[in-house]
Order: structure tokens, then sequence, then C-alpha cells
């Protein structure tokens, strides 16, 4: 399961930063969608790296806390942060 959770975050990473891009693009009156561009000639393949980056999120979404150091490491809820008290 484990290369499953890193190919799926990676998938996360691609459509995270095509994304982006592609707001990048749209202030700047571009088209800087990279995953059209490299596959733009291969309509369909564009679409399988769509879905997958899609199904990552849904699988990350589903599975991350369990294996994620950050959230399995707080065993309680969050505060507020307080101020050290004594001499400033």
């Amino acid at each position: 399961m484990k290369i499953l959770h890193i190919i799926a975050f990676l998938l996360l990473v691609v459509g995270g930063l095509n994304w982006g891009l592609v707001g990048i693009g749209g202030f700047a009156g571009m088209n800087l969608n990279l995953v059209h561009m490299l596959l733009g000639a291969w309509p369909v393949v564009e679409w399988i790296v769509y879905l997958l980056v899609g199904l990552s999120a849904v699988y990350i979404g589903f599975t991350h806390k369990k294996g994620c150091m950050t959230c399995c490491s707080a065993k309680q809820p969050m505060s507020a942060p307080t101020m050290p008290t004594g001499t400033v």
C-alpha cells in the first residue's frame, strides 16, 4: 500500500501544480495547463491523467489520516498558543 500512497501523493502534487499554473495563466491571459501542453495530442491520455489525479485525491482523502504522522501524533485537540510566563 505504500507504493499506492506514494503514487497518489505524486499525482496530487502534479494536479495541484497544474491547477496553480492554470490559475496563474488565467490572470496572465495565457494557457499554462501543463498536462494539456504535454499530452494535448493524446486527449484520451490527458483525460486518464485527470481521472487518476481525481482518484488520487479521493484515495488520499479517505486514507491519509491513518498514515499521516502529523494527524496521528495529535492526540489532544489543538488549543490557542499561550504566552510564556516570566521575564521578558
